[in-house]
């Protein structure tokens, strides 16, 4: 498979029915190859029957594909037999499973829970929510005007009262890549479990989860070329064992009697009910296909947009970037002086320029940056230095409209 993004474009059905469109939303959702959508349409032509449930031809078969896509995320991500992967409808109902279900496990009132000012706010919330149930203090590490992680307080912030540490890999707001593992390798060493929100990451480059030193890892396949509505969740399994049901019903039950339930074994016991069974086996499509790729090679193509885009965007009056360029993955977040966000991107909407404008569900960060919002560019492997170049004309062109 050619990594020349003109070839690659023609493998995603919506640049050909809307040749004009610059895609470069990418953080927020990525566009679906045809492999993807052939392999959903095959499942609802060919085999469209519930998982787990019947023996007959069809339903084992729709069991083989959705089962095969979990040793698939397994071996996408180099986990060991310490791992188990749990799908979700994605990586917000990931952490909340964890917010609801781990602190049964491991919190007692008093101790204290980790994140960081970078988080979105599928990482915030559920936290604050967990802290009002069991008494905890909620910590964060703050983050500095350049959009990274202040760490010269961290001997502070994580002690042997932190029991759960919670992190974003990446930023979807800067595009920062966080020094995870300085992190991470402190919390394990004073007995906190830890957590990485992996969802901007695991798309763009070779993530090998034994090096990250973490408990738990979760993203979304929408960001990774898959459908949406589903997520999923890698943990360790002696801690999934012991940790309650975050949702009841339908495959997660061994027993049910009128007095008292028992549950099913790993991962089913936090797959209630029916799944999403078609988006799962996209997903695994989409694995798929960027594996054929090359996770190195688009993390490599990737940088090089990023890198290109960076050098021509800087050279617009008035553009400034927020973050440092040099820590970055293929996320932009940026102002133009004199120009609201959201009226910048209604500008370059009408040049059918796709960007996102507003707090991108970070409002910590915002408060940071002192702004209610920025613009921002995220890129992934369709991206062209043509649309870079149509980027920059379209800032320019709202920069003179603006000041006329």
């Amino acid at each position: 498979m050619s990594l020349i993004p003109k070839d690659i474009k023609k493998h995603f059905p919506i640049f050909q029915s809307n040749p004009d469109l610059i895609f470069l939303d990418n953080a927020s959702t990525t566009q679906t190859p045809q492999l993807v959508i052939d392999k959903l349409n095959d499942y609802y032509t060919n085999y469209n029957a519930n998982v787990h449930r019947g023996i007959y031809q069809i339903g084992e078969k729709a069991t083989y594909e959705y089962e095969s896509v979990r040793q698939k995320v397994i071996k996408f991500l180099n986990c060991d037999d310490s791992f188990t992967a749990i799908f979700t409808q994605g990586t917000t109902e990931s952490i909340n499973l964890l917010s609801n279900s781990l602190p049964q496990l491991v919190l007692k009132e008093g101790d204290e829970i980790l994140i960081s000012e970078m988080e979105h706010h599928s990482n915030i919330v559920p936290w604050q929510l967990a802290c009002k149930r069991f008494n905890v203090k909620l910590k964060y590490i703050p983050i500095t005007t350049e959009g990274e992680w202040d760490l010269s307080n961290l001997n502070q912030l994580i002690t042997k009262k932190t029991k759960i540490v919670s992190l974003i890999h990446q930023s979807n707001v800067f595009g920062t890549i966080n020094p995870i593992q300085k992190v991470t390798n402190i919390a394990k060493s004073l007995g906190a479990t830890v957590i990485i929100d992996a969802a901007q990451s695991v798309p763009h480059s070779k993530i090998d989860i034994k090096t990250l030193n973490c408990d738990f890892l979760v993203f979304s396949g929408h960001k990774m070329l898959g459908p949406t509505g589903v997520g999923v969740l890698i943990g360790k399994t002696n801690l999934l064992d012991k940790m309650p049901p975050y949702m009841s019903g339908g495959d997660m039950i061994n027993t049910v009697s009128m007095e008292e339930s028992t549950w099913n074994e790993l991962p089913w016991k936090f797959e209630a009910g029916t799944p999403n069974i078609a988006q799962v086996i996209g997903l695994g499509s989409s694995i798929d296909y960027l594996l054929k790729i090359g996770m190195d090679n688009i993390y490599r193509y990737e940088k090089s947009i990023f890198d290109l885009a960076i050098e021509k965007l800087s050279k617009v009056e008035g553009f400034k970037i927020f973050g440092n360029p040099k820590v970055k993955g293929s996320v932009i977040s940026f102002e133009l002086d004199g120009v609201h966000p959201h009226d910048l991107a209604q500008i370059l909407d009408e040049k059918n320029i796709a960007v996102r404008a507003g707090h991108h569900c970070a409002q910590p960060i915002m408060e940071k940056l002192k702004v209610s919002a920025t613009l921002r560019a995220s890129f992934y492997i369709y991206n062209t230095e043509k649309d870079i170049d149509q980027l920059v004309r379209g800032i320019v062109d709202a920069r003179e409209f603006f000041t006329f």
